[in-house]
């Protein structure tokens, strides 16, 4: 009886738990038809469904993931030698972009320049497979894991990568390995300029571009399209200077311990702007020329008004000449603005000379006056002794010389007593012993030659020396 209530309770518990199956048997089908449709989206995604998408081949420069160092093989090459170690020489196109020129300096003799360098070589070692992309861009990072020509600037003073907001370097690398290496530079180089004719020159400065180690046994570098290599911006200007001509040249330089290199040139010439220093310098210059002409007009017995204008216009032409020599180089030549400077002032200095010439023989003029009015025992032959007497008394004499008389008269005068002493040597028998025989000499004539002398020559020498510097 124990047996069959054991049974029973077993077959008890069978019925239950398979009514607890029944019971959760519809929420299978549901996942199981779920669990299909993920699996069939998965193998369309997949391409396993006969759509044409789905038969392209993977590119695996696409995929997500794949590294660059993978898929160019760098770890699987050496790249610290060039391409084809051993072999030719590796041949490394250059063109270059200028930006701009920013500065040029007379004084420290350089100038500055931004460009966009750009080279173009070919390294197997870095092709890679692709169906789709014709090529990969790459920052500066991957620049440095591969070989890249080492190209510096020759004669430069220096020279940065710009770095704002990153570094402006680029990589392109295409599927057959050909490579393009673009950096953005600022280089400050050396050019020796010929002032001679300053300010009216023309220089002509070079920036010069070489492989630091390898020679032209193992590098080749020419620029890629001629002299269509060098392109600049049309907005490129410098402030002193007319840009005339851009153009690029190729030579050998040789180097006693190391051998030949390929140097590449970016040539451009430049002409002065003459304007601002007409304005600064040539214009005033002439100017105090000019203004000491003045002193021709006025009176020789002015000595406070010739004397100080002569001065100035003397300190006036010494400091335009000490600040335009301030602003260019020490140099050992002579430049085209010193003859012009060195010119004016020289006629600046000849009209204090002239002054100087014309007051003194003025002063032994009237002093021989004087001797001479004390020599004569009467007034002979004079129509008015009172005036010629009053009119030459001592302080006259010394000072003014003929106030009290129009200048005609006064010349005429002084030729009178001359004629008067020469007269009174020959009655008493002194012919040619009296010291004041000589010729006599007109002071007023010196001014009056001057008028026109200074300002001819002044213009002749203008003539001359535009007509040779222009």
């Amino acid at each position: 009886m124990h047996t069959d209530v054991l049974v029973l309770l077993l077959l008890l518990m069978g019925l239950g738990a398979s009514g607890q199956k029944r019971a959760g048997a519809p929420l299978q089908p549901y996942r199981h038809v779920r669990s299909k449709r993920e699996m069939a989206s998965s193998e369309e995604s997949d391409g396993k469904v006969g759509s044409p998408v789905g038969k392209r081949s993977p590119d695996i420069t696409k995929a997500w993931g794949t590294k660059s160092e993978h898929l160019l093989r760098i770890n699987d090459h050496d790249f610290t030698m060039r391409p084809g170690f051993g072999g030719p020489a590796v041949p490394v196109g250059v063109d270059v972009q200028v930006e701009s020129l920013d500065a040029i300096s007379e004084v420290d003799m350089d100038f500055t320049m931004t460009l966009y360098l750009r080279h173009y070589w070919k390294d197997e070692r870095l092709s890679f497979h692709s169906n789709h992309n014709q090529s990969m861009t790459f920052d500066g990072r991957l620049v440095k894991k591969i070989w890249v020509p080492d190209m510096f600037f020759v004669h430069s003073k220096k020279s940065f990568t710009h770095d704002t907001t990153t570094d402006n370097v680029m990589l392109r690398v295409y599927p057959d390995g050909k490579v393009l290496y673009s950096l953005r530079v600022t280089v400050t180089a050396m050019c020796s300029m010929d002032l001679s004719r300053f300010p009216l020159d023309t220089q002509t400065c070079s920036l010069e571009i070489e492989s630091y180690a390898y020679t032209d046994d193992d590098l080749m570098l020419y620029w890629k399209e001629g002299n269509r290599s060098l392109n600049t911006d049309e907005k490129i200007s410098v402030s002193q200077f007319l840009i005339q001509e851009f153009h690029t040249t190729t030579k050998l330089a040789f180097y006693s311990s190391t051998g030949w290199y390929n140097r590449l040139y970016i040539n451009f010439t430049l002409r002065r702007h003459i304007f601002f220093f007409l304005l600064q310098t040539y214009f005033p210059a002439t100017l105090m020329v000019m203004l000491s002409w003045v002193s021709f007009w006025i009176d020789r017995r002015a000595v406070p008004a010739r004397v100080p204008l002569g001065i100035t216009t003397v300190l006036t032409m010494s400091t335009i000449i000490t600040g335009v020599n301030a602003s260019m180089p020490r140099v050992s030549y002579i430049k085209a603005v010193d003859i012009y400077l060195w010119i004016s002032f020289v006629f600046v200095f000849l009209s204090v000379i002239e002054y100087a010439a014309v007051n003194y023989l003025s002063t032994l003029q009237e002093r021989r006056e004087r001797k001479l009015r004390e020599r004569l025992p009467c007034t002979c032959g004079l129509a008015h002794p009172g005036m010629m007497s009053s009119s030459y008394s001592e302080v006259d004499a010394n000072t003014t010389g003929h106030y009290g008389m129009p200048e005609e008269n006064g010349v005429k005068r002084e030729r009178m007593l001359v004629q008067l002493a020469m007269e009174n040597d020959q009655v008493t028998g002194h012919v040619g012993s009296s010291p004041y025989n000589s010729m006599w000499i007109d002071t007023h004539a010196i001014d009056k030659y001057s008028r026109i002398v200074f300002p001819a020559s002044y213009i002749f020498f203008n003539v001359v020396y535009w007509s040779i510097y222009m």
